[in-house]
């Protein structure tokens, strides 16, 4: 039986499992919304956005949730990860390394916002922080699984993608900071 308190305050607000469901949802999509590119197996992707976006507009713990869930989804086979792929073994292929850093960078992203609603800390935090972290996931991947060299997988992994994802991250910011002033709990 729960007790009075417990139903009051529940550990999330029905709000709270709403924004982190469109966020998961989003996540979902904007993997769709990508471009191959014809020298690495990584792409061009919407979903960095997203992962972002998701950042800037939840807790820590709750970015970390909306991230496993959206795994788990892929990981059992749903067309969730980039390009409309699924499967268990996509964690362990060229780019899986970046589904598994984007657990590690987008929660860590979120923790390091600020409580202040900022474009300019949300833009650096994510160029700083989420950006290297993804990176160096994908690069680890591709060097383990289609051994190459660090170079080699820094030109496929990284060095196409700077610019497309700063600006991805700029625009994160700029949305982030809109909907948390709109939507500020």
């Amino acid at each position: 039986m729960a007790t009075r308190e417990a139903v009051l305050h529940p550990a999330y607000s029905i709000r709270t499992i709403t924004k982190m469901s469109i966020c998961v949802a989003l996540c979902c999509v904007s993997a769709y919304i990508s471009i191959p590119l014809p020298f690495t197996t990584a792409m061009i992707t919407a979903l960095t956005v997203v992962m972002n976006l998701t950042a800037f507009i939840l807790k820590p713990k709750q970015t970390l949730i909306v991230m496993l869930v959206w795994i788990l989804l892929g990981s059992a086979g749903l067309p969730v990860f980039v390009g409309g792929t699924a499967g268990f073994g996509r964690l362990f292929g060229p780019t899986g390394g970046f589904i598994i850093a984007f657990a590690i960078a987008y929660p860590l992203v979120s923790l390091l916002k600020g409580r202040k609603n900022s474009f300019i800390r949300y833009s650096l935090i994510a160029v700083i922080i989420g950006i290297p972290i993804t990176y160096l996931g994908g690069v680890i991947s591709m060097m383990l699984v289609l051994q190459v060299t660090f170079w080699q997988a820094c030109v496929m992994a990284v060095f196409p993608f700077i610019p497309g994802d700063i600006a991805k991250a700029v625009l994160a910011a700029f949305l982030g900071v809109r909907i948390n002033t709109l939507y500020h709990d």
